[in-house]
C-alpha cells in the first residue's frame, strides 16, 4: 500500500459492480472491489481506444497542466494474501535488471513525444510492489538509466514507497541522495501475528529500526500505512496499533479499511473452501478508523482526506495527491501501470513479458484505453475530491461551467438526508460518516449507464 496513493495498478479482474459495492451491499466485507480511484469505470477501458493515445500524445504540451510521473516496481519478497496489485515474487537479479532497463526505455519514449518534451514533472511516484526490494547498485543503476532522458531536481515531491524489512541505513542514504522528499513505509500493523496471518514480509521490530533511520537520515516527509481490519485484529490491538502509531510521530498516517478484491489469496481461499469473510465487518471498521482518527487529532494531526491525517506543525502537502484529484496529466510507467494525459485514460501491458516485448521493439506498451467526455472528466474530478471531504462549487463552475449543485442535486440532496454531507452555499461538507463510508457512496454521482458497471 501507499500513502494517499489512488489505485494506480489493478489487475482488471472482475469486481462487484459499481452499484452493488460490497461496501454497501451488507456489513459482511465480501468479495469485490470497493476502493473508488478513477472515472469511468476501468472496464470500458478497451484497446481498440489506443488510436486516442497515439494522438494525445503527438498534441502539443498542456504547459498549465501539471505533470506527474509514476515509475512502477513490480517485485516484492512475498505477496500478502490481501494484496490486489501486478506483483511479481520469483524475479531473480538478472529479471530485475531486465525490467529496470525496459523501464528506462519506455520513459526515453516518452520523454521526445511532443505532449511530454517540453513539461517539468511537478511530482514523481515510485510505487510498488515494493520500490525499496532494489538494492542500492539497482537503484543507482535505475536512476542513472531514467536521468539520461528525464530529471526530477525541480519536483515539488518524489516520493518512494518502502517495505521495512527492506531497508538498510546504506539504502536510506541511496534514496536521498536521489532526491526522495517523500518517504511511504507500509507498516500496515505493528503485531507480529497479524502481519504473518496476513502475509506480510517485515516484522515489528523492522518497522523500528527502519523508521530511526529514515529519521536518521532525515528525509523531509515520512508518511506510514495502517490498514484497519486485517485478519487477526481485535479493539484492543487496534488501539495499541494507534498509541504506537502516535509515538512513532510521523508527519503523515494513512489508514485504509481492508477490502477484499476477487484475486486475493483471501478471496479465492473463500472462493475455493466456502468459508466466510475472515476480515472483520464494515461497521466494525469504520469505528476503528473513527477511534484513530479521533486519537490521531488528539495528538496534533488533522485529517486531510478520507484515509490520511498530517500533523498540523508541518502543514504537510500531498502533491502527488491533491494534483492527480485536481486534473493533473500522469504518465504511468512499468507493467500495468495506468495514465492520465489531456482526458485520454489508458494503461499498459498487464504481464511482465507482454510489457519488455513491446520494449523491446520499441513500442510504447499499451494495453487499453478510453477517452473521458467532458462531463466524465467533470465527474472524475468531483468524485476524487469529495475524498477530501469537501467541495468547492465556484471550482466546478470556474474549470468546467458547470454547477454542480443543480447538476447532481438528487445525489447531494440524498446523502444530506442519511448525514453524510453538508450543504452551505457553494460548500459540500462530508461528516465523519462521510468520510469513513465515502467509496461506498461516489457511484451515486456516476452517469446512468456506469452504476451498474464493473469497476475493474
Amino acid at each position: 500500500m501507499a500513502g494517499e496513493l489512488p489505485i494506480i495498478n489493478q489487475n482488471g479482474h472482475p469486481s462487484k459492480s459499481a452499484g452493488v459495492n460490497p461496501a454497501s451491499s451488507s456489513g459482511t466485507t465480501e468479495v469485490g472491489s470497493y476502493f473508488v480511484s478513477n472515472y469511468p469505470p476501468f472496464s470500458l477501458w478497451k484497446d481498440s481506444n489506443l488510436p486516442q493515445v497515439h494522438e494525445v500524445l503527438n498534441r502539443p504540451p498542456q504547459t498549465d497542466t501539471p505533470l506527474g510521473l509514476y515509475l512502477h516496481l513490480p517485485f516484492c519478497r512475498k505477496q500478502c494474501k490481501f494484496c490486489y496489485f501486478r506483483v511479481y515474487t520469483d524475479k531473480n537479479a538478472s529479471d530485475v535488471e531486465s525490467y529496470v532497463e525496459a523501464l528506462a526505455r519506455e520513459v526515453k519514449l516518452y520523454s521526445s513525444l511532443p505532449a511530454i518534451a517540453s513539461r517539468r514533472f511537478r511530482f514523481v511516484y515510485f510505487g510498488g510492489g515494493t520500490p525499496s526490494f532494489l538494492s542500492s547498485r539497482q537503484l543507482r543503476f535505475l536512476v542513472e538509466r531514467l536521468r539520461r532522458h528525464i530529471g526530477w531536481d525541480d519536483a515539488e515531491e518524489v516520493t518512494f514507497e518502502c517495505e521495512p524489512g527492506t531497508l538498510t541505513l546504506d539504502k536510506l542514504k541511496t534514496l536521498k541522495s536521489i532526491g526522495i522528499t517523500r518517504l511511504s513505509l507500509g507498516i500496515e500493523n505493528f503485531n507480529d501475528e497479524v502481519l504473518r496471518e496476513n502475509g506480510r514480509a517485515h516484522l515489528s521490530a523492522e518497522v523500528f529500526r527502519a523508521y530511526e533511520w529514515a529519521r536518521q537520515v532525515g528525509f523531509p516527509q515520512i508518511n506510514i500505512d495502517l490498514i484497519a481490519g486485517m485478519v487477526g485484529e481485535t479493539w484492543e490491538n487496534w488501539r495499541n496499533c494507534t498509541q504506537q502509531a502516535i509515538e512513532l510521530d510521523a508527519d503523515n498516517v494513512t489508514i485504509y479499511q481492508m477490502e477484499l478484491p476477487f484475486n486475493t489469496v483471501f478471496s479465492q481461499d473463500m472462493k475455493a473452501t466456502g468459508n466466510s469473510s475472515p476480515v472483520a465487518n464494515w461497521e466494525t471498521k469504520r469505528a476503528w478508523v473513527d477511534h484513530a482518527f479521533t486519537e490521531l487529532e488528539n495528538a496534533g494531526y488533522q485529517i486531510s482526506s478520507a484515509y490520511t491525517l498530517a500533523k498540523k506543525s508541518n502543514h504537510a502537502r500531498f502533491v502527488y495527491r491533491d494534483s492527480l484529484w485536481h486534473g493533473a496529466d500522469m504518465i504511468g510507467t512499468g507493467v500495468a501501470s495506468f495514465s492520465h494525459l489531456g482526458g485520454v485514460h489508458f494503461q499498459n501491458q498487464d504481464s511482465f513479458e507482454s510489457y519488455l516485448r513491446s520494449l523491446a521493439k520499441k513500442e510504447l506498451p499499451l494495453h487499453r484505453a478510453l477517452k473521458a467526455t467532458p462531463r466524465q472528466r467533470l465527474i472524475r474530478e468531483m468524485i476524487l475530491q469529495m475524498k477530501l471531504g469537501k467541495l468547492d462549487a465556484a471550482y466546478f463552475r470556474k474549470k468546467f461551467d458547470a454547477e454542480i449543485l443543480s447538476e447532481f442535486r438528487p445525489a447531494f440532496e440524498h446523502l444530506k438526508e442519511q448525514s453524510l454531507l453538508t450543504l452551505k452555499g457553494d460548500e459540500i461538507r462530508l461528516t465523519r460518516a462521510g468520510l469513513l463510508r465515502i467509496d461506498e457512496m461516489l457511484s451515486h454521482f456516476f452517469e446512468p449507464e456506469h452504476r451498474g458497471a464493473r469497476y475493474t
